[in-house]
């Protein structure tokens, strides 16, 4: 874990190197508040509760965190940075995890920075802060999620702007076979199969559960299972490609 960590640090601070990492967290919190306050319809509501800002979290998500996955391993490929990356005496799988670990803190930074709309919350109202809470926990694994789709799709090409759009297009999957409209759309497939389908979703186990206050240890081994199956193929494509 020592050369995980010394990955972990040299990427952590990399994302301070430039004000890239400034104006992200600027826009994601601007987005947080636009969401909570404005398009949620917070004060019509009448509610002091995180609800609207936990439900639009999964579609920020869904492309911020593609922008944040895109350079981890295609800027890497693309200035041959790689090939120095290569030369520690590190294994793939470490390499690869830490450069997620250290992507996943940024946003746990980003998500802790949002913590004042908590306090708003609990000065205007008196909210339920172990649903709250329990809704954070589950933001930072769906982020964990995404991330680690993003890191793989990343690790596909040289270019960022691809790996962009690999990241968000499958992000989206994972999202919308949990969508109402796409279920009764495929209604005609029997009912294992739709809930097969359903438990693919990320937005079913982190809405219909986590965000009601409710972790079942169900949603703690999809989440857990899908970024460790993405980071393991993470680091098959990039021992396969690092000749590239």
């Amino acid at each position: 874990m020592r050369m995980v960590g010394v990955i972990f640090k040299r990427e952590f601070q990399g994302y301070f190197a430039t004000p890239v990492a400034v104006v992200f967290l600027f826009i994601f919190l601007v987005l947080c508040g636009i969401f909570t306050f404005e398009l949620g319809g917070f004060f019509e509501r009448g509610q002091a509760d995180l609800l609207p800002f936990f439900q639009y979290l999964p579609w920020l998500f869904l492309f911020l965190i593609p922008a944040v996955a895109m350079r981890l391993w295609a800027e890497e490929r693309r200035t041959g940075t790689i090939e120095l990356l290569m030369t520690l005496p590190v294994t793939m799988m470490q390499a690869v995890l830490g450069k997620f670990l250290a992507a996943w803190a940024f946003l746990g930074l980003a998500l802790a920075l949002t913590l004042p709309l908590w306090i708003t919350v609990n000065y205007l109202g008196d909210p339920d802060n172990g649903v709250v809470l329990a809704s954070y926990v589950g933001a930072l694994l769906m982020a964990g999620s995404y991330l680690a789709i993003g890191s793989c799709m990343s690790s596909v090409t040289k270019n960022q702007v691809i790996a962009f759009i690999l990241g968000v297009v499958l992000c989206f999957v994972f999202v919308l076979v949990g969508l109402p409209g796409m279920l009764n759309f495929l209604s005609f497939l029997p009912d294992p199969i739709l809930e097969t389908l359903r438990s693919f979703s990320i937005l079913d186990h982190f809405q219909a559960t986590i965000v009601k206050g409710v972790i079942d240890v169900r949603d703690l081994v999809f989440f857990g299972t899908l970024i460790g199956a993405f980071l393991f193929m993470n680091a098959v494509i990039i021992e396969l490609k690092k000749a590239d």
